[in-house]
């Protein structure tokens, strides 16, 4: 999976067989556990419906919210590890599991439209900030890896700006209980989760949300006042 720029994030499916998708998740949920110290927990998956042959998440509800990309398993909080033997034994159970990672342990997300995430990630690389990870979604979101403890400060940065709440950008905190779908989860029937700035011993220290909150509320509100125009 290519390390693409943020104004250039886009969702191509690749064809792979089962094996080695299965490979791949493994080997990325083992990367983070043992090179991130990130928990990771194994989620749902897409599979085939014997009945018609369309791809279905395999929690079985056709009306998923998130179909292949969410906990399978109510207690999947307790059972989220950072031990990569404990995790290759989960994925040696349910090889082609989404990989998720808990939020509001090493970090928090947050969690905007993917064309405010890209104008706010290039006005963010123009001005040297310290930036994390980002990943992509193929239903077209954009996650921002900051420090852990993000929504006061979310709420308090929107506040100072004159913003009443986060919900009328679009723009939301993954925190403590929350979770994100991680690369190379496979996320509907479109695509899969991908990195747009990957996760590098250059970016190991996490940004503070309180110096990104500024120009992502930006950015979302560029978003807002474009697509009202557009409707």
């Amino acid at each position: 999976m290519n390390e693409t720029s943020g104004a250039d994030a886009t969702h191509v499916p690749r064809q792979e067989n089962p094996r080695e998708q299965s490979e791949e998740l493994l080997s990325a949920a083992l990367r983070y556990a043992e090179e991130r110290h990130w928990d990771v927990v194994p989620g749902t998956w897409m599979e085939t419906d014997d009945g018609t042959g369309a791809l279905r998440c395999s929690c079985g509800d056709p009306e998923c919210h998130a179909p292949g990309a969410h906990p399978a398993r109510r207690d999947w909080k307790a059972a989220a590890t950072a031990s990569a033997t404990t995790a290759r034994r989960m994925w040696s159970r349910y090889p082609r599991a989404a990989v998720l990672l808990p939020t509001g342990r090493m970090f928090d997300v947050v969690d905007v439209a993917e064309n405010a995430g890209c104008l706010a990630l290039a006005r963010l690389e123009r001005t040297r900030t310290e930036l994390g990870p980002v990943a992509a979604t193929p239903d077209r979101r954009m996650y921002f890896f900051v420090l852990p403890g993000a929504t006061p400060k979310v709420i308090d940065g929107l506040h100072a700006l004159g913003y009443a709440s986060s919900a009328a950008l679009d723009l939301a905190v993954r925190g403590e209980g929350d979770w994100a779908a991680a690369p190379p989860t496979r996320f509907g029937v479109s695509g899969s989760v991908q990195w747009v700035r990957r996760p590098t011993m250059s970016n190991s220290w996490l940004p503070d949300v309180a110096d990104l909150v500024s120009t992502l509320a930006y950015a979302c509100g560029r978003e807002r006042v474009g697509a009202r125009r557009g409707a």
